[in-house]
């Protein structure tokens, strides 16, 4: 039996892979159809492919006997968290932390611009060749809260700075102290959401954020408050936030939703205040370079014995 490695870029374009693993090349295919490279039952380290529907991405683990490793290519991890029942005691599971900070930061702050600078109403009106002038929000002098105060949060902020924002609220489990300031934890959203322009979503989905946006929190935005999500669909109650919506009170920019991808006829599509965008915040130029340090990166720790970065968890712990 070898220690195969399940790669789903071609390991030739990866610069710095240790030469004394075997690679297997296997990205599902364009319609999931496309045959396992080797015998699954051989695959060390399953590096996960990206974009890729959960069956075809999670498709090989219940034959994978000896899997020692799974890497992410994105940074949440509970589609695999979810699919992982049948893998073996004893499997590391490890995310792409360091690969979607700077993509996501800076569709953060897109959503944010366009939304508050009413774009999507300068390009409706130029389709209809229509000269539409209008006073708009800034986002300078505005209050800006993080939700989910992790690497992609911190990002954002960076992004913030230069904007002359007001202020920069963060939230995270725990508290903890930063060289910008305080983080706050969850505990404390009641007080913090009235004092919030704007508000990010960057927080993981888990037990603990599902549906945390629900009608309570959102009927404590303050009124005229933008609801940006970078994060994923299910973090917010879709009914809720519609219910908020259809009053005009807040507005909101989605590059993820629940359902996702959004049906047609759905009624988000044509809600009013709503900017979405189809969960675009990591496919860039910048994914393949950062990917690809990523698995060689991870894979040299692994040749060599040491300890992984990104490590999440490991199976029956």
């Amino acid at each position: 039996m070898t220690a195969d490695v399940w790669l789903p870029l071609p390991p030739q374009e990866i610069d710095g892979l240790p030469g004394d693993l075997t690679y297997r090349f296997w990205d599902g295919g364009d319609d999931g159809a496309q045959e396992f490279p080797a015998d699954p039952a051989d695959c060390a380290v399953y590096v996960v492919p990206y974009m890729k529907p959960v069956p075809v991405r999670t498709a090989p683990l219940a034959h994978m006997a000896h899997l020692e490793v799974i890497q992410t290519l994105t940074a949440g991890v509970d589609d695999i968290l979810a699919n992982i029942a049948s893998v073996p005691a004893g499997v590391r599971l490890c995310n792409a932390r360091g690969v979607h900070e700077a993509s996501t930061a800076e569709l953060a702050l897109a959503l944010i611009l366009a939304s508050l600078r009413g774009i999507p109403d300068f390009v409706r009106a130029q389709q209809a060749g229509r000269w539409s002038s209008a006073f708009r929000p800034a986002l300078a002098d505005k209050s800006v809260l993080i939700v989910g105060y992790g690497s992609i949060g911190s990002a954002v902020e960076d992004r913030l700075v230069p904007f002359e924002v007001a202020r920069v609220a963060r939230i995270a489990r725990s508290a903890r102290t930063t060289e910008r300031g305080p983080v706050h934890q969850l505990a404390d959203l009641p007080a913090l959401l009235p004092e919030a322009d704007v508000v990010v979503l960057t927080t993981p989905l888990d037990d603990t954020t599902r549906g945390l946006v629900d009608a309570d929190f959102l009927g404590r935005m303050k009124d005229g408050a933008l609801l940006v999500n970078v994060a994923r669909g299910a973090v917010v109650d879709t009914k809720a936030l519609l219910t908020e919506l259809e009053t005009g009170r807040i507005t909101a920019a989605l590059d993820v939703t629940d359902p996702e991808p959004l049906p047609p006829g759905h009624p988000l599509w044509h809600a009013p205040g709503v900017l979405v965008s189809p969960h675009v915040g990591g496919p860039t130029s910048a994914f393949h370079p950062r990917a690809k340090r990523l698995i060689a990166s991870q894979l040299s720790r692994y040749a060599a014995g040491e300890s992984l970065d990104n490590h999440i968890l490991t199976t029956g712990d």
